[in-house]
């Protein structure tokens, strides 16, 4: 077994238990957090069920988005949709057998990547050519873009520019579920693709990425507009009233 190999068996190892572990702290950080006032972003609705379908909307058709700005929502939503076809598609290189719904969804995200790179180059134009968007953009949502756009591009390239093993590369893959360390091609492409994922994999319980369970712990979302009926009351005055 090389010495690349167990490098990278280790880098992954290392990138998965840090993603894992600071996510989940992270949840746990968000859930613990109280929410002392009630400040749903109005219209909004007033009961239990209307909460769980305005949450259900803004994760599967970003309607806030939608109506803050088309052409962002636009980007933004070719993106996302294309990056969950990837993702269905790359579930293959941990499946043996693999499951029907992974099988034909290949086709469909192997030219998603295009339309992952497309909303990529969209969102990150936008960083530059409006005004207000470029004065509050950090370094940080720079580097954030550019690692994922480099991500889609490399694996782009390992499908349309140079063919790797992609028989070795589940094996490596799998192994690594199993830890039974198989050996892995070293293809310079697939080293890059394999390296910016374990990056993005580290940096991710710290980034900007943690809208996606955010979502879930947003005030402004997951409250019912019922302040008169269920009167938040803190434990000082609660003790006040008691007395």
């Amino acid at each position: 077994m090389s010495t690349l190999t167990i490098l990278f068996a280790c880098m992954f190892y290392a990138a998965t238990a840090i993603m894992v572990l600071g996510l989940g702290y992270k949840i746990y950080d968000y859930a613990r957090t109280p929410a002392p006032l009630k400040i749903p972003t109005t219209p909004a609705p007033t009961t239990t069920t209307g909460v769980a379908f305005r949450l259900f909307r803004e994760v599967v058709f970003f309607e806030s988005l939608f109506k803050a700005t088309k052409w962002t929502w636009i980007f933004g939503y070719v993106f996302h949709g294309a990056l969950a076809l990837v993702l269905l598609r790359h579930v293959r290189y941990f499946q043996e057998p693999i499951w029907t719904i992974v099988a034909l969804v290949q086709p469909f995200g192997l030219y998603a990547a295009f339309g992952m790179v497309i909303g990529l180059g969209g969102l990150w134009a936008r960083r530059f050519l409006v005004d207000r968007v470029r004065y509050i953009s950090t370094l940080s949502d720079h580097l954030m873009l550019a690692l994922l756009l480099a991500i889609g591009l490399s694996g782009m390239g390992m499908k349309f520019v140079a063919h790797t093993d992609i028989v070795s590369v589940k094996n490596f893959m799998q192994g690594l579920m199993t830890f039974n360390i198989q050996p892995m091609p070293e293809d310079p492409i697939l080293l890059v693709h394999l390296t910016l994922v374990a990056c993005l994999m580290t940096i991710f319980p710290i980034s900007k990425l943690l809208h996606i369970p955010g979502l879930f712990f947003s005030p402004s979302r997951n409250q019912a507009d019922n302040p008169r009926e269920h009167r938040y009351v803190s434990a000082w005055a609660a003790k006040l009233e008691q007395k």
